[in-house]
């Protein structure tokens, strides 16, 4: 089955005969799909349904055709499930913002959507088995917080009217609104939207940050340069016990207590001794490296590996009254191949972009013949790509757990234990 992250509309052929574009047709929902879609079948033609669930019966209509299968958005529920709810956004509907996958589904039910997928992919593209999943119990834990409000880094885009909003599913139109529902409460306050009167004559973005430590910001982007509009242009976070500061246009995890459950998690999976040593890779502003600091004490070291210059700027403030902690300025890949970093080492924090570590780093890891690694992953498929990958190697994966870090929405983070093979 092919994946509904393929081309837009209009950029592969259609196929000779079957649905068409904005045809309505009655189907029957069968299982998740990645992306926020459920799977139907109409004819033998696959469609990937947005708005609906499982076992539903629905009237849909097709948004998007291509080779082998067709996009739809689920218009009218004739035969709803009894996990869905009125979504509390106006917004979360076919045709309008395209920012939260999930608002039509009940609370639980979201969980189990997203450990259902993370269990497909790892099978589809992981190679696990059904026993070796049993084995893993998969779940999805939900955050502290709630559904709404959460979202402390928000980025809205401007229209051609230079009204802010959010953009449609797979598309640059922007729908003004008067307030995102799941951003953080003081983000929902700022007179950035229509409503208030605002526009953007100057500005293709604008970027909001509500941070931890209790800064406000706003600025508006141009050309991919951030102009700052109101506010402090460095935040203040506090995690893991520590406060941090970085620029508010720095990557900073978006879910308020996602620091927390994930250092928690990494430090839990890898269980550092003292005088270890550990790397953290793509480290960012050094979340993982100063829990791995403190668990191999003076005796121990770290090296952070990052290749963005916010990050590293950020790592080295951070992380300067932690003498045995390193950061190199470099792109992992190229710190591994060029020797940069070196082993033998004993733990690894492993946390990559979208796109996944990828074979080389992998490979590369194992030959630097860790103990154990944590992957740290906010994409399910490229996680299980990684996976089968350390599986060729000898690897298996140890443990595995799912975090809710983004509620309404199809997206999961996952943190996996990866260990050697027996005897190394």
């Amino acid at each position: 089955m092919t994946e509904p992250g393929g081309p837009r509309a209009g950029t592969a052929t259609p196929p000779e005969r079957g649905l068409a574009e904005a045809e309505r047709v009655e189907l029957t929902v069968d299982a998740v799909a990645p992306g926020g879609h459920c799977v139907a079948r109409v004819d033998g033609q696959v469609v990937f349904v947005r708005h609906a669930l499982p076992g539903e019966r629905v009237i849909a209509e097709v948004t998007e055709v291509h080779r082998g299968f067709v996009r739809a958005d689920a218009v009218t529920v004739l035969e709803p499930s009894p996990d869905r709810v009125e979504p509390p956004c106006p917004y979360a509907k076919p045709g309008l913002c395209g920012g939260c996958d999930l608002q039509h589904v009940a609370p639980d039910a979201q969980l189990a959507w997203k450990a259902a997928v993370v269990r497909e992919q790892l099978v589809r593209l992981g190679g696990l088995t059904d026993a070796e999943l049993e084995r893993l119990g998969i779940r999805v834990q939900a955050l502290p917080g709630g559904l709404l409000g959460w979202r402390s880094r928000v980025r809205y885009a401007v229209d051609a009217a230079d009204r802010a909003g959010l953009l449609k599913h797979r598309s640059h139109e922007v729908v003004p609104i008067d307030r995102c529902r799941i951003a953080h409460p003081a983000i929902q306050q700022l007179p950035v939207l229509t409503p208030t009167g605002a526009r953007w004559p100057a500005a293709e973005a604008v970027e909001t940050v509500a941070s931890s430590g209790g800064d406000v910001t706003v600025a508006q982007v141009h050309e991919g340069v951030a102009t700052p509009v109101s506010g402090p242009t460095v935040v203040r976070e506090v995690a893991a016990g520590r406060d941090w500061t970085l620029p508010a246009s720095a990557f900073w995890q978006v879910h308020p207590a996602a620091p927390d459950a994930l250092s928690t998690a990494v430090l839990e999976l890898l269980d550092p001794q003292p005088g270890e040593s550990a790397w953290d890779l793509y480290g960012g502003a050094g979340l993982f490296a100063a829990g791995l600091a403190t668990r191999v004490g003076p005796t121990g070291r770290v090296t952070l590996v990052e290749a963005a210059a916010q990050g590293v700027a950020a790592a080295r403030e951070n992380l300067a009254d932690l003498p045995r902690v390193e950061v190199v300025a470099a792109r992992v890949e190229t710190a591994l191949a060029r020797r940069r970093i070196t082993g033998p080492v004993d733990v690894v924090v492993l946390d990559p972009p979208r796109a996944g570590a990828g074979a080389p780093v992998v490979r590369a890891l194992a030959a630097a013949g860790p103990r154990a690694v944590a992957y740290v992953a906010c994409d399910p498929a490229a996680f299980a790509r990684d996976v089968r990958t350390f599986a060729q190697l000898g690897w298996r994966l140890a443990a595995l757990r799912g975090f809710d870090l983004f509620p309404m929405t199809q997206h999961v983070e996952l943190v996996g234990l990866l260990l050697p093979p027996a005897g190394r």
